[in-house]
């Protein structure tokens, strides 16, 4: 049975997001509208998220920096393409220290802008490229509707930023963040298979060359872009002029990359798996992956409960992040209660017969209830959990997979299209214009997600124009 403070899905998706955020202590609204406070778990899963990706991104050669918050309008307005796509979007400071400012500053929706003029000043030569650099850092985008995690005025993000020597570099760059860092994160670590593709030309990035994303299916049948990167061309390079001399003492423009992923990740976790009991989280994300409470009645029972679990706990040799909830002014059922709302995966009870028998209970998150329950030998403890662990997180994959591949229909004309994305993901042979997008968005609020690198190969009919094809592009109603 679902909670009584949490909606179930079925009756009201969107309520159901709102509660679950709300009652396992995610996030809270703010003072400012549209702008949210993360809260100690909310914060500490991103913390997770940030962790994974940073050694990643590191990994991949890339050394962070920080850049300033602030923007001069004059250099948002640089590049036509990139200021007309944010224009809406953007906070301008117009007063500084109670008078005027000479020139208005745009809060950072995004960095093209002012990195670009840093990389000016820092690339002379071909000796220096490429340079790789992230930075982890919060924006501002003035939403109109927003949603915790989803969608917020202010929000955290790492941005990548790159300058490469040719165009085929700078290509090889934007596709090994989007396969080796962004697609692997999501499903090594969230469990939350991607689709991975490029985004067509009215849905890429303002002023990129090309856009490439990751899409990923919420419970109910909407895609969320998880994360995007784009090869920006030439661009911004003659925009903010950087340039480089070449090995044959010639001048030419650097080629661009941008990239980057948000604390939408965690609102993308939250969707994907979590159900009408509360949070669901992957284990290798989960801030406390297991909580152990002791039960007891007396002191008696008491001490020996709690000496038993300090000796099994340290047993572990800290292999896993766990919480021992000795709150003596709580229930065992209250503290089962919270715990699983805040979606611990694992859960372990001891008790005084489970002292004289050597066991505990164990029970995993994903499998609320008596299913997923069973008792184990203390001895083989610390070993059964990380099995059940690494079993967690491979079931939470599968069957997010199963749930997306069970919603994604391969369709053949424009009505089985727009059936299809009334509850998942339509298939569908493309060779359409922006302009037919456009129809297809106002009619049947859908766009397209991807032109998936997996292409079939094999020739049908435009859904839009009856034109033969090879291509298929992914449609979806969209977060």
């Amino acid at each position: 049975m679902p909670k009584d403070n949490i909606t179930p899905r079925g009756d009201n998706y969107s309520q159901w997001y709102l509660d679950i955020v709300s009652q396992a202590d995610l996030a809270e609204s703010s003072e400012v509208r549209g702008c949210m406070v993360i809260k100690p778990l909310g914060y500490a899963i991103w913390e997770n998220i940030q962790s994974g990706l940073d050694r990643r991104i590191k990994a991949t050669g890339h050394s962070n920096a920080y850049f300033p918050l602030f923007i001069p309008m004059s250099l948002l307005q640089r590049e036509a393409q990139h200021v007309e796509g944010f224009a809406p979007e953007v906070a301008v400071v117009t007063h500084g220290g109670g008078e005027p400012l000479a020139e208005p500053l745009a809060v950072r929706p995004t960095s093209e802008a002012i990195i670009g003029c840093s990389f000016a000043k820092w690339v002379h030569s071909w000796r220096d490229l490429p340079l790789l650099i992230n930075q982890w850092a919060n924006v501002v985008r003035w939403e109109m509707r927003t949603r915790p995690f989803l969608r917020t005025t202010e929000f955290l993000w790492q941005e990548g930023h790159t300058a490469h020597a040719t165009e085929a570099e700078a290509e090889e760059e934007t596709l090994k963040i989007l396969n080796e860092v962004y697609a692997d994160f999501s499903e090594r670590e969230m469990a939350v298979p991607v689709l991975r593709g490029r985004k067509t030309d009215r849905e890429k990035f303002a002023g990129a060359l090309r856009t490439y994303a990751i899409e990923a299916m919420m419970q109910d049948g909407r895609a969320l872009q998880a994360g995007t990167s784009h090869n920006l061309g030439q661009n911004f390079a003659r925009a903010f002029g950087i340039k480089y001399q070449t090995v044959d003492n010639l001048e030419e423009y650097a080629w661009t990359t941008s990239w980057g992923v948000s604390t939408r990740l965690v609102g993308a976790l939250i969707m994907a798996h979590s159900d009408d009991e509360g949070l669901v989280c992957p284990p290798r994300l989960a801030p406390i992956q297991v909580v152990v409470v002791p039960i007891y009645k007396g002191e008696a029972e008491r001490a020996t409960v709690l000496e038993a679990v300090d000796r099994v706990v340290a047993s572990w040799g800290g292999r896993f992040r766990v919480k021992v909830d000795d709150r003596d002014q709580m229930t065992p059922g209250f503290k089962f209660n919270e715990w699983e709302v805040k979606g611990v995966p694992v859960r372990v009870e001891v008790g005084p017969r489970d002292v004289a028998k050597g066991t505990a209970a164990v029970a995993r998150r994903d499998k609320p209830g008596r299913e997923g329950k069973q008792f184990v030998g203390q001895d083989v403890l610390a070993d059964h959990i990380a099995a059940l662990l690494e079993e967690i997180h491979n079931s939470m994959f599968e069957r997010a997979v199963r749930f997306r591949d069970d919603h994604t229909v391969d369709v053949a004309d424009y009505g089985e299209l727009v059936e299809a994305v009334k509850t998942g993901f339509a298939r569908a042979p493309w060779a359409g214009t922006g302009a037919d997008e456009e129809r297809i968005q106002n009619e049947t609020k859908a766009t397209i997600r991807v032109i998936p690198f997996d292409q079939p190969g094999k020739a049908g009919r435009c859904v839009a124009t009856g034109a033969e094809t090879d291509q298929v592009a992914i449609f979806g109603r969209s977060y």
